[in-house]
């Protein structure tokens, strides 16, 4: 499969085959120049096309690998990095639906909802909060699910690294997606 130039990501990996994140393919072009691709893994998925050399009258073309390691080794963080609670992560994880109603919303439409209130004590982190349609959220106010009368539909959790890279690229190649899902963490794929 050829890749879109304007959707094409690259999984980025340390020498070491940590994963590290999404880059873009112009970032991915400066590791091949800069001599600093370690290995690749996969088939060619995008061709870039260079400058033409003023001696011998070729273009330069650089075919890129959909799965990159660079020369360089990652510090270890010590286990699985907790990726940031943004709502965008949020959305991404709950896949836009109310967990209260059950409905798919536009971004727009959503809220961050805090299972426990921050008014009571809960917290703002992952294992805590929920996507909520503005209607759904407003119903609930400052209660719990269980005193608002509401169940939620689904147990909040933090993703791991590799299902937030997952839940963050809509445009992941079948390399990409092979190697990511040997990755996930036993509970998400057993």
């Amino acid at each position: 499969m050829v890749a879109d130039l304007h959707t094409t990501r690259v999984l980025s990996l340390d020498s070491a085959g940590r994963i590290l994140d999404w880059i873009s393919w112009q970032d991915a072009v400066c590791l091949y120049v800069r001599g600093a691709v370690s290995w690749t893994l996969g088939q060619p998925c995008l061709t870039v096309h260079g400058g033409h050399n003023r001696d011998r009258g070729e273009q330069s073309l650089i075919h890129l690998h959909p799965i990159v390691a660079s020369r360089s080794r990652a510090r270890t963080p010590g286990g699985d990095p907790a990726p940031a609670l943004t709502n965008q992560a949020l959305f991404a994880r709950d896949r836009h639906l109310c967990m209260y109603c059950g409905q798919q919303h536009l971004r727009s439409e959503l809220t961050r909802d805090h299972v426990v209130p921050l008014s009571r004590g809960g917290r703002d982190v992952w294992e805590n909060v929920v996507c909520a349609c503005l209607p759904c959220n407003v119903r609930k106010g400052s209660r719990t699910p269980q005193q608002a009368g509401m169940p939620l539909l689904a147990v909040p959790f933090r993703p791991s690294w590799v299902e937030h890279l997952i839940l963050c690229n809509r445009h992941i190649l079948a390399d990409q997606m092979d190697f990511l899902v040997s990755h996930l963490p036993r509970r998400a794929h057993g």
